[in-house]
C-alpha cells in the first residue's frame, strides 16, 4: 500500500522543515520544477508523483514530496467522483452517478470504504454515492475458525476450484445468507454438488442420451428465446408438459426479481426448487415417455418440453454457473463442444444470448401449479405410508383412501393415474371422516394436570376415559374446553392419538389425511415379484452396457412360485426391459447373474438382438 495504492499525501516538504499542501494538478503543474513528464498522464499515486518537485516562492528551496500515504479506503472513497471526470466532464460524471451497486466485506469495510464513500459523497454533492451496498460476512472454516497457512486449515482457491469445481464454489457462494459467516471445506461443496449440480447434469445427461439414441434434433423454432411460451400451440403437451413451463415461468419470475434486486440467495433456492422438481419429479414421470423405438405425438411433445426447459434453464444459471451453463448451452444449441464452438468460431456463447425475462402467469398457469401442489401433498403422504408400511415401494398395494376437501379431490381425481403410478396402488378411494381411517386413544396429559389437579387427578382421568371418545375428539380438535366431571380441561391437556383401523398405514398433513390398505393378495405378490424380476434384467442390461433403445432375448430358470409370477405378467417383463422373447430355460447369453430376494431364486441371461 505505501509502494502504490495508498493515498498519497499532497505535502511538500523543504530541507528546512517548511511545507506546502498542494490543492490541484493545475496548481502542481506550475509550480513544478522537475519530474512533470514521468507524472503526467498517471493518477496521483507512487511512484510518479514523488518525481515532481516544486520551488518554495521564497527561499528558492527545493520541496519533495513527504513519503507518507494516507489509508488507501480514503483513495477509493472518492472514486464515484475521481475516475467518473467530475471535475471534467460533468455529464458524463452525471451519467453514471450514483453507482447501482458495490460489494465488499461488511466488516472490513463498514469503517473504511462503506464510510469513505459515503462521507465524501455527502460533503460534495450531498448524495449517496451506491444506490445498493451489499455487505457480507466474513469466510471461515468448516469448524467456524479463521483460515491461516500456519494452521494447516487455509484452502488455496486454485485447489478448490480444481478438486470441487468452480461453480461448486459459486452456487455455494451464491446461496450463502449475506449476514452469516460462510463455514468453507469440501464438505459443503460435496453437498452442493450432489443436491443441486448431480442432478441437473442427471436431467441433462437423460435427455442427450435418448435424443441421441432416437435422433431426435429440435427445428429452428424450438432454439427461439420465447419457444416455451408457443409450444402448446405445436405439441399436444400432457399435464406434466405443462406444469413444468408453468414452474419454469414462476422460477424465472422469482429470479428476475430477486437478482433485480441484488438479492441472489432468494434466486439461487428458487432455482434448486426447480431443478429438484424437474429431476425428481417431470424428468422421473415422464421416462416412460421418451422408451421406445415409435416417435409417437406424445414423445415428440416430451422432447420438445424437456430440450426447451434445459436451454432457458441454462441462460437462466448461467450468471451463477457460467461453465456448466456454456457446456450445456453450446451441445443443445449448436450440438458441439465448447472447444469445438471456440474453433469454429461461429457458435454464440449462452452469455452472449438475453436473460430470460419475467412473463406474468395465467389463471390456467396459476391454477395447475396450485393442482399439482396438492397432488404432491398426497403423494408425499402416500410414500410415507409405504415406508411406515416397510412393504417395498415395487410391490402394487390394493388401495389408499384420501381424506380431504372439495378442491383436494378435484386435484386427485384430475391426475388419478399419476397418483396411483406413482403410489404403486391399484385404486383411489375417498372417506368423508378421518374416524373412517382411524379409531382414536385419549388420555389426560399427566404432567400438566398432575400438579394443577393434585389428588383429583385420578378422579378426573377416569371420567375422561369413560367420556365418548367422538365428543372429546370434536372438542380437541375445534380447540375447546371440556368439562369432566365437574373439572375444566383445556384443548392441550387432553392427548389425542389416532390409531390406524386395522390393515391401515395413515399419514395426515394439511387437512389431508391418506390411509394406505396394506393387504396383500396373490396376484399383488405376484406382480410384486414381476417387478423385481424386472429391476434384475435392467441391471444387467446396465452391466452389459447396452444402448437404452437396444432389444434383448431373456432367458431363465426361477423357483415354482418365482416362474409362475414371470408366467402371469410376461408381457409386463418384456415390454419393461425391451425383450423380444422372454424364455424359460437354462439361461444364455452374453451375460448372466443369479439372485435371491423375497425367499425365491432366479437366474437370468440376456443376448443383444
Amino acid at each position: 500500500k505505501k509502494r502504490y495504492w495508498g493515498l498519497a499525501l499532497p505535502i511538500w516538504e523543504y530541507p528546512d522543515g517548511t511545507f506546502e499542501v498542494i490543492g490541484s494538478f493545475e496548481e502542481l503543474k506550475a509550480r513544478a520544477v522537475e519530474g512533470w513528464e514521468q507524472f503526467e498522464g498517471h493518477t496521483p499515486h507512487r511512484p510518479y508523483i514523488d518525481h515532481v518537485k516544486i520551488r518554495h516562492p521564497v527561499t528558492g528551496l527545493i520541496g519533495r514530496r513527504v513519503p507518507d500515504v494516507g489509508n488507501p479506503w480514503l483513495d477509493a472513497g472518492i472514486v464515484a467522483y475521481s475516475t467518473l471526470r467530475y471535475r471534467t466532464d460533468r455529464a458524463y460524471w452525471e451519467r453514471w452517478f450514483p453507482a447501482d451497486f458495490i460489494t465488499e466485506s461488511f466488516p472490513g469495510q463498514f469503517r473504511n470504504w462503506f464510510y469513505s464513500l459515503i462521507a465524501m459523497s455527502t460533503v460534495l454533492e450531498g448524495k449517496m454515492p451506491t444506490r445498493t451496498i451489499l455487505g457480507y460476512a466474513t469466510l471461515l472454516d468448516e469448524k467456524g475458525e479463521p483460515m491461516h497457512k500456519s494452521k494447516g486449515n487455509a484452502i488455496e482457491f486454485n485447489e478448490a476450484a480444481d478438486r470441487a469445481g468452480a461453480d461448486v464454489m459459486r452456487w455455494l457462494y451464491a446461496r450463502q445468507r449475506y449476514e452469516d459467516n460462510l463455514l468453507f471445506g469440501y464438505n459443503a461443496l460435496n453437498e452442493v454438488r450432489r443436491q443441486v449440480i448431480l442432478p441437473l447434469w442427471n436431467v441433462y445427461a437423460f435427455f442427450v442420451t435418448y435424443a441421441n439414441a432416437d435422433g431426435w434434433t429440435p427445428d429452428a423454432s424450438l432454439k427461439a428465446h420465447d419457444a416455451a411460451w408457443s409450444l402448446a400451440q405445436r405439441f399436444a403437451l400432457s399435464t406434466l408438459d405443462r406444469w413444468i413451463l408453468a414452474r419454469l415461468a414462476e422460477t424465472i419470475n422469482t429470479v428476475d426479481e430477486r437478482l433485480s434486486a441484488f438479492d441472489a440467495r432468494p434466486a439461487v433456492l428458487a432455482i434448486e426448487s426447480f431443478i429438484e422438481d424437474l429431476s425428481n419429479w417431470y424428468v422421473r414421470r415422464s421416462r416412460e415417455r421418451f422408451w421406445g423405438s415409435v416417435m409417437t405425438d406424445d414423445k415428440q411433445a416430451a422432447y420438445a418440453t424437456l430440450y426447451t426447459v434445459l436451454t432457458n434453464l441454462a441462460r437462466l444459471i448461467a450468471p451463477i454457473v457460467p461453465f456448466l451453463s456454456e457446456v450445456m448451452w453450446q451441445n443443445l444449441i449448436n450440438g458441439v463442444s465448447v472447444e469445438a464452438a471456440q474453433d469454429n468460431g461461429d457458435a454464440f456463447s449462452v452469455h452472449h444470448q438475453p436473460y430470460p425475462e419475467a412473463r406474468p402467469l395465467d389463471e390456467e398457469a396459476r391454477a395447475l401449479l396450485r393442482e399439482m401442489a396438492l397432488v404432491r401433498t398426497v403423494v408425499a403422504l402416500g410414500h410415507n405410508t409405504r415406508a411406515q408400511s416397510k412393504v417395498k415401494v415395487r410391490q402394487p398395494l390394493s388401495k389408499i383412501t384420501i381424506v380431504a376437501n372439495d378442491e383436494v379431490r378435484r386435484a386427485v381425481l384430475s391426475q388419478r393415474a399419476l397418483i396411483e403410478d406413482e403410489l404403486n396402488v391399484k385404486s383411489i378411494e375417498f372417506a368423508d371422516q378421518e374416524s373412517e381411517l382411524v379409531t382414536y386413544r385419549v388420555a389426560a396429559d399427566a404432567r400438566k394436570l398432575g400438579k394443577k389437579l393434585g389428588a383429583d387427578f385420578p378422579r378426573v382421568r377416569e371420567a375422561l376415559a369413560h367420556m365418548p371418545t367422538d365428543r372429546v375428539v370434536s372438542a380437541v380438535r375445534a380447540g375447546q374446553p371440556l368439562q369432566v366431571d365437574g373439572v375444566e380441561l383445556l384443548p392441550d391437556e387432553v392427548i389425542v392419538q389416532p390409531v390406524p383401523r386395522e390393515g391401515l398405514i395413515v399419514a395426515g398433513e394439511d387437512g389431508i389425511v391418506v390411509g394406505l390398505d396394506t393387504t396383500l393378495t396373490e396376484t399383488l405378490i405376484q406382480e410384486g415379484l414381476a417387478r423385481e424380476v424386472i429391476r434384475r434384467i435392467n441391471d444387467l442390461r446396465k452391466a452389459a452396457n447396452l444402448n437404452v433403445s437396444d432389444r434383448i432375448t431373456t432367458t431363465y430358470k426361477a423357483t415354482p412360485r418365482l416362474a409362475a409370477a414371470i408366467a402371469a405378467f410376461s408381457e409386463f417383463v418384456r415390454n419393461e426391459t425391451l425383450s423380444i422373447a422372454l424364455r424359460e430355460g437354462e439361461p444364455e447369453g452374453t451375460h448372466t447373474d443369479t439372485d435371491s430376494f423375497d425367499g425365491e431364486t432366479l437366474t437370468i441371461g440376456i443376448r443383444k438382438v
